[in-house]
């Protein structure tokens, strides 16, 4: 599906997600939620300054999503992410049947950067979402915003 400009608008909110992240010493990484009309559901930011490494944004929005939506509308809904997802976000987005996910910057070229400026690679295989979740409608990587999140990535890495 082509991105529109009303991805974009709300693409543009998960980044400054992921900026309001590490200016509060978490990795810069941010999404939202939207229901079928766009309209914003849930969002959050990276939290895992605490040293727990599991708390994802997407994976948040899975948890509301599942807690707070019916079957039916989390299958309209949209995530919009500053990041492809991880597979433990990828697998929790699946599980509880969220629709369509845009994404800033793909998980290769995040793993490409990172190791460009000679960081450690993840923790866990770099895998495209469609790997973990066969099916799932993915739009991704989108510019300009895969350029910002590369300067906050960077920034996040390198000071």
């Amino acid at each position: 599906m082509p991105v529109t400009d009303a991805d974009r608008r709300v693409l543009a909110r998960a980044v400054e997600l992921a900026r309001e992240a590490i200016d509060a010493g978490d990795e810069p990484f941010g999404s939202v939620l939207t229901d079928a009309s766009g309209r914003t559901l849930f969002e959050d930011r990276n939290r895992t300054s605490g040293g727990d490494e599991t708390l994802h944004p997407e994976f948040e929005i899975a948890r509301w999503a599942a807690n707070n939506l019916a079957p039916d509308e989390r299958a309209l809904a949209v995530v919009y992410t500053s990041g492809e997802h991880c597979p433990m976000c990828s697998a929790a987005h699946a599980w509880v049947g969220l629709g369509r996910i845009v994404y800033a910057a793909s998980a290769g070229q995040i793993s490409g950067w990172r190791s460009e400026w000679g960081l450690a690679p993840s923790a866990v295989a770099v895998l495209p979402i469609t790997t973990v979740a066969p099916g799932l409608p993915v739009d991704g990587p989108v510019e300009p915003f895969a350029s910002e999140v590369r300067e906050l990535l960077r920034r996040a890495a390198l000071g």
